[in-house]
């Protein structure tokens, strides 16, 4: 009997790219449902994140500044520092992989349409006097290279 020879897959999450989209399996009742349950901030991996911030900075940060264009997660105010903590999939990391197994149209411009946004807020904070660091949400598996990060532009 032959054995089937797995393809080795270069992704942090073992996602594989290549596949062929299927339809899906869910009613577009059931499907619209669930994806009104997702949030937009205060996400489990923003939670988690900034909770570890909170227990060395104290309070010497903010959350979603609605007065700093872009809305940014965390704001350094007095050091002028904005942290942007960005989920893989809705600010389309890697997209170009994997943008051919997205759904339909509205899908792939919603998509793009964040990716333009998150450059323009970003060009026009750094033209204001803003440091500004975009965090991946795979890239908080790795804590401590993102803390030391951060510390560093504090300094």
């Amino acid at each position: 009997m032959g054995t089937k020879r797995r393809r080795k897959i270069k992704n942090y999450a073992g996602r594989d790219y290549k596949k062929e989209r299927v339809p899906d399996k869910q009613s577009p009742l059931s499907r619209s449902a669930q994806m009104s349950k997702i949030r937009s901030k205060d996400t489990k991996f923003e939670e988690d994140f900034i909770n570890t911030l909170k227990g060395i900075y104290d309070k010497n940060f903010l959350t979603h500044v609605r007065s700093v264009k872009g809305n940014p997660d965390i704001v350094f105010s007095e050091k002028k520092l904005c942290l942007f903590l960005d989920s893989d999939f809705w600010h389309g990391w890697q997209y170009p992989r994997w943008k051919h197994l997205l759904k339909d149209d509205f899908w792939r411009s919603k998509i793009e349409n964040n990716r333009q946004r998150d450059v323009k807020v970003t060009r026009f904070l750094r033209k204001s006097g803003w440091r500004v660091i975009r965090v991946w949400e795979h890239q908080l598996k790795d804590k401590d290279a993102v803390l030391a990060k951060i510390r560093q532009s504090l300094q």
